[in-house]
């Protein structure tokens, strides 16, 4: 029996962050520092508190889909109604209730985490504001029951990034990041706009129950506007270029590795449980609509597989410990997208999950390295920080070992399920998706360990750095303690989730769904694998002969021997293929192709327009008008002598004229 979830509890999710963050930051300087943390934490912990209860409640198949707000209501739309609704709404399912358990928990951990990080920052109340404020952005993002809310949590995710990235403003490079990562998210909103609009436009609405009561109704439409394009292929293509964008897809992913610029809590925020999140989420929710295109499956799965690989690369050349994560957020992001691509959204929603632990330690402990070491954040400086730094090596060995995949661990149970989804697609680019995501498991093993050997093993590079004495530390308990709250869920969850997700119901508690797509019974290959899973011991085990786990092993071995047992060899690779090495580094080129061709053409074309527009259209016929009244004058003037006897023969002449006029008219 369905139950119905109370929505004055569901409130307080959201709203518990919003004053939080207003107190934080209209009355910091009546509460002080100490208290915006405390407000700000209490706020998160309510969130969290709040979310497991309906998570549990949720279990017990309790749901929620209604109206909280009526913002507007429009006469007449596509399907016939007398009105269409504007409005503020929560659904709440199992997708949705399993995302504000992992957004409010690694949120609370970030909160934490800052109380040490940012202790001696002047900005801390102000931080602590924008944190709370992008955790409610969030919340309204994965509640929300229908598109206009979901495009408002959208936005609001991304002007909050932009405050946060660009959070040390008085860095020139904190501003071109955080201008870049807005730039480059407004080229995704474009699409994802787009698609919003062809929905609306078609269906008449923006309930996601009524869209995918009426999803026929864009197939039924057929193709768009008389071109040869099928309308939902176009509408799902233009929704996707939104998840590009927000979830850092090739071509749209330049913004994230920049991002590093801002705080590492907030990078520990962005890439594990918020905004990166935000287009996998979406895609999974708006699943009904994705599945009646293969076309658009296959684009995302290649576009998925070419970011987990080539980003995967990128990796291995880093030596900034916190782009080193980045770009594997980039690539495990890739994963997620093959497995939506395959349409295992279950799959790609479980690696979300595990991610967001497991990324959010990794992040957390770079950042305790960083504090360690002065805030010194180069790799090559660092060496043997395991025996100064026990708690931060112990945490960050567990990240990597669920990163890489590892069995037992939470990060192996939704790795080694996306790679048999993709083995089990019949879709177009399932091939080099295979491919991708095998040869990606050797990869992240390969800069994962060559991070971890680095930094914590080797000898004492920070010797040369630093006075005689010197010793990196140990940061306060309010860092360490989320480092070893993380390592749980790093740890256990996958094996805790992996039975209910591949094998089980669990996203089956659905509630605007005619039929769930993303469950087994409705899925060939997810009913496949469900027949193969027999427990997550037997998971782990079965695992031990299979490629991933060789190639992850292979992997481990290759950074060992690299960068522990013979380092200078790296030194020598490059030296003997440079222009590989160049290639990566610099990134692809990417930057600098999208500011030869986009920026540099942006400019060249807006000073054609100004000259066409502007100069010869506008300002030609501001100042031709004004010449031909000067020159109407300069004529007129003429008449205008001042002698009364020229104004009296104009006047008898005038008379004349009508009098003429009139005689001819009477005949």
């Amino acid at each position: 029996m369905v139950t119905t979830l109370n929505p004055n509890l569901l409130l307080a999710v959201p709203l518990a962050p919003l004053v939080s963050s207003l107190i934080a930051g209209l009355f910091s300087k009546v509460i002080g520092r100490y208290n915006a943390h405390r407000v700000t934490i209490l706020g998160v912990a309510i969130a969290f508190a709040v979310s497991v209860l309906v998570f549990i409640n949720v279990l017990n198949h309790a749901s929620f889909n209604g109206t909280i707000y009526e913002w507007a209501i429009l006469p007449g739309t596509a399907l016939g109604q007398s009105s269409l609704k504007l409005e503020i709404g929560f659904l709440v399912d199992s997708l949705s209730a399993m995302m504000m358990c992992v957004v409010t928990f690694v949120s609370l951990m970030v909160h934490i985490y800052t109380i040490g990080y940012m202790a001696e920052d002047p900005g801390y109340q102000r931080f602590f504001s924008y944190i709370s404020l992008f955790t409610f952005a969030m919340l309204m993002l994965v509640m929300s029951n229908n598109l206009l809310q979901l495009f408002f949590g959208w936005e609001a995710v991304g002007l909050v990034s932009y405050l946060l990235i660009g959070f040390w403003y008085t860095r020139s490079t904190a501003l071109h990041a955080n201008l870049k990562a807005f730039l480059v998210n407004r080229v995704g909103d474009f699409g994802f706009l787009l698609g919003i609009g062809l929905i609306f436009s078609y269906i008449g609405s923006l309930n996601y129950g009524e869209v995918f009561a009426h999803r026929d109704a864009l197939i039924g439409a057929g193709v768009l506007w008389g071109t040869q394009w099928q309308l939902i292929t176009v509408t799902c293509i233009c929704l996707f270029i939104g998840a590009m964008g927000k979830s850092a897809q090739f071509p749209l992913h330049v913004w994230l590795p920049d991002s590093m610029e801002g705080p590492t809590p907030i990078s520990a925020l962005i890439h594990a449980a918020t905004m990166v999140t935000a287009g996998i989420f979406m895609v999974t929710r708006m699943s009904p609509l994705f599945e009646l295109s293969d076309t658009t499956l296959s684009f995302i799965m290649v576009i998925g597989s070419i970011t987990l690989l080539f980003m995967g690369f990128l990796g291995i050349v880093q030596n900034d410990i916190k782009r080193v994560i980045a770009y594997s957020t980039l690539s495990q992001l890739g994963y997620m997208t093959v497995a939506l691509g395959a349409s295992a959204y279950s799959v790609a929603v479980f690696h979300l999950m595990t991610h967001a632990f497991f990324k959010a330690l990794l992040f957390l402990g770079a950042g305790s390295v960083i504090i360690g070491m002065h805030h010194n954040q180069d790799m090559r400086n660092m060496g043997g920080l395991r025996r100064y730094m026990p708690i931060t090596w112990r945490s960050s060995l567990v990240g990597v070992l669920s990163l890489i995949g590892t069995p037992f661990f939470s990060g192996f149970y939704s790795k080694d399920s996306i790679i048999e989804a993709v083995k089990l697609s019949h879709l177009s680019g399932s091939g080099f998706a295979y491919f991708a995501v095998n040869a990606s498991v050797f990869v992240t093993a390969l800069y994962s360990f060559r991070m971890l050997f680095m930094v914590f093993c080797g000898h004492e590079r920070f010797r040369s750095l630093y006075h005689t004495g010197y010793e990196p530390h140990e940061p306060p308990w309010m860092v360490t303690l989320p480092l070893v709250l993380l390592t749980i869920p790093s740890v256990i969850i996958g094996a805790i989730a992996v039975g209910p997700i591949i094998s089980g119901d669990f996203f089956s508690r659905g509630v605007v769904f005619d039929k769930v797509i993303y469950v087994n019974e409705c899925h060939g290959a997810l009913r496949e694998m469900a027949e193969k899973f027999h427990g997550w011991i037997p998971m782990a085990l079965n695992s031990i002969l299979s490629l991933p786990v060789w190639l992850t092993l292979s992997g481990v071995i290759t950074a060992w021997f690299l960068y522990v047992k013979q380092p200078n060899i790296p030194a020598a690779i490059h030296q003997r293929f440079p222009i590989i090495y160049t290639l990566l580094a610099n990134k692809y080129y990417i930057d600098k192709i999208n500011e030869a061709i986009f920026v540099k053409g942006t400019v060249i074309f807006s000073k054609k327009l100004w000259r066409g527009c502007d100069v010869i259209v506008i300002d030609g016929l501001v100042n031709g008008s004004a010449r031909a009244v000067a020159k109407f004058s300069s004529i007129i003037r003429f008449l205008q002598t001042g002698y009364i006897y020229h104004y009296a023969f104009a006047m008898v002449i005038g008379m004349l004229g009508l009098l003429t006029l009139f005689v001819t008219l009477k005949r």
